[in-house]
C-alpha cells in the first residue's frame, strides 16, 4: 500500500480521549473547532462485575466536558458491538436526545447473539435501537467538517471506522505499535477480513491521525491511543511481521489461540446489541443479566 490511495478528508478536528482504566478503552469527543459541534465514539457504562453495579460516572464526565468546552453535542458513535464493555449510547441518547449510529451489519451480531442468549422473538434485531445505520461509503456532517463511515470487518462482522477530517477511529483494529492488532476469534470473527479491513485503514493518506479503541499498556507504559498511518506501516508489530494475507492470517490465529475470552464478553453484548441498554426490568424491579453456559470455548477445550 502506497498511503495515498484514499482521498483526504478537509478539516482537522479537536480530539479529546478518555481513557477507561478498568476495561482499557478509550472514549472520545471530537469536535469541530470551527462550528463546536461534536461527537462521543464508543462511550463507556460503568459495571461492576463483582457487585452488578452499573453508572454513569463515565459517560457524564464526557458530557461536563463537552459543557465546560461550550460544544453542541451532534451524535453518539459506536464503532461495533463492544465484547469488553457495556456502551453507554443508550444513556446518553435518552439524556440528551442526540442521535447514536453504528454500523449497519450490527443486524447480523443481533441475529448471531439472540440465538446465543436464546432472547424472544419479541427482541427486535434490525437496528431499531439506533438512530441510524451506517453502510460503507455512508457521509455525514459533524459541524463543517466531512465525516466518512469504512466498514472494518474482522474483529466483528459489524465493525466500522469513522473518518472525521484528517482523523480515523479504527477502534479493534489496530492498536498502537508495539501492541499489534486486535483479536479475530469472537463469534462472527475473521483474520482475514481483519487484514482486508487494515490494509484499508493503511491505504489512507500518511498523516491521517489514528485513533484506536483500546490500550493495554504493554510493559506498564503509560496509556497511548494516537498515531499516523505512516506510523503504524513502519512500526507495528505484527504488520512488520507479517507482510502478506496469509502470514498475518497464521499470526493472529496463533495469537488468538493463547488469549482467554474478555471477562465481560458474556456480560456486554446482552447490552450491546440493545443499543447499550440494559434488560427491561423484570416483576420485582431489578434487571437480570443471561449469561448463556458452554457457549464459548472454556479454556480447557483443545
Amino acid at each position: 500500500m502506497t498511503g495515498q490511495e484514499t482521498a483526504s478528508l478537509k478539516g482537522r478536528p479537536l480530539v479529546k480521549g478518555f481513557y477507561d482504566e478498568p476495561t482499557g478503552s478509550i472514549q472520545y469527543v471530537v469536535a469541530d473547532p470551527e462550528t463546536g459541534r461534536c461527537a462521543i465514539i464508543d462511550p463507556v457504562l460503568d459495571f461492576d462485575p463483582k457487585s452488578g453495579g452499573t453508572a454513569t460516572r463515565s459517560a457524564d464526565t464526557l458530557l461536563s466536558f463537552i459543557e465546560e468546552q461550550g460544544y453542541t453535542l451532534e451524535w453518539i458513535l459506536d464503532t461495533h458491538p463492544h465484547a469488553d464493555h457495556f456502551s453507554a449510547a443508550g444513556y446518553l441518547h435518552d439524556k440528551t436526545g442526540v442521535p447514536t449510529g453504528i454500523g449497519e451489519k450490527v443486524t447480523e451480531v443481533q441475529t448471531l447473539w439472540k440465538g446465543i442468549y436464546n432472547l424472544p422473538d419479541s427482541f427486535p434485531a434490525d437496528g431499531s435501537q439506533w438512530s441510524r445505520l451506517f453502510a460503507d461509503g455512508d457521509r455525514f456532517k459533524l459541524g463543517k467538517l466531512d465525516a466518512e463511515v469504512m466498514f472494518t470487518p474482522g474483529h466483528t462482522l459489524a465493525s466500522v471506522a469513522y473518518r472525521i477530517g484528517d482523523a480515523a477511529f479504527i477502534h479493534d483494529t489496530i492498536f498502537m505499535p508495539d501492541s499489534g492488532t486486535a483479536r479475530a476469534d469472537f463469534p462472527g470473527g475473521s483474520a482475514k477480513a481483519l487484514w482486508r479491513s487494515i490494509q484499508r485503514i493503511m491505504s489512507l493518506p500518511d498523516e491521517t491521525r489514528l485513533f484506536t479503541g483500546h490500550d493495554y499498556r504493554p510493559g506498564g507504559r503509560d496509556a497511548l491511543w494516537e498515531s499516523t498511518v505512516a506510523q503504524q506501516r513502519a512500526e507495528n508489530e505484527h504488520l512488520v511481521k507479517a507482510r502478506s494475507e496469509e502470514e498475518f492470517v497464521a499470526l493472529r490465529q496463533a495469537r488468538d489461540r493463547t488469549l482467554p475470552m474478555p471477562k465481560l464478553i458474556l456480560h456486554s453484548l446482552q447490552v450491546n446489541i440493545r443499543g447499550g441498554r440494559l434488560p427491561e426490568p423484570e416483576a420485582n424491579g431489578r434487571r437480570y443479566l443471561k449469561i448463556p453456559l458452554d457457549a464459548l470455548e472454556a479454556p480447557w477445550d483443545d
